[in-house]
């Protein structure tokens, strides 16, 4: 069964870090967009960027092949690079022993990347991607937002 073919362009925002934080998503699917958003009052920026992920790969009803598109070198290289796997086998440990972080999202994020062949397209942020300026947009509005209350 041939998988439909979805894009997904995420971004995380954090003031301070931690502080309170943002993360946005879009997702395309045969020229039809959803955007996603949420944020939370104290996190990090890593853990935005990774939760923008988690909840657009979450969002998808069936098994689909992924390109996803992010400005965040910790969730591609992790991945990519074979990092989360280790860490996992590891006990969730990193290469120096020392504790991995974010294993609550990284548990999450596993599954989905079971669930969905996905590929990972880093791109430089702040540098006028359209759809990375829209989600970074998105997530600034939620990190402001849970900044405020």
């Amino acid at each position: 069964m041939q998988r439909s073919e979805v894009e997904i362009f995420s971004d995380g925002a954090c003031s301070g870090n931690p502080g309170p934080g943002g993360w946005g998503a879009i997702l395309r699917w045969k020229g039809r967009e959803k955007e996603l958003s949420g944020g939370e009052k104290l996190t990090t920026n890593n853990r935005m960027e990774l939760t923008a992920v988690i909840e657009a790969l979450s969002a998808l009803k069936f098994p689909c092949k992924v390109i996803l598109t992010t400005d965040s070198r910790y969730v591609v290289d992790s991945v990519t690079k074979g990092w989360v796997y280790s860490w996992e086998k590891n006990g969730w440990k990193k290469g120096n022993k020392e504790p991995a972080l974010n294993v609550d999202l990284w548990e999450r994020l596993l599954p989905l990347l079971k669930a969905h062949e996905v590929q990972f397209k880093w791109i430089k942020g702040h540098a006028g991607h359209l759809e990375n300026e829209r989600c970074d947009a998105l997530a600034v509005k939620m990190r402001d937002y849970y900044g405020a209350v």
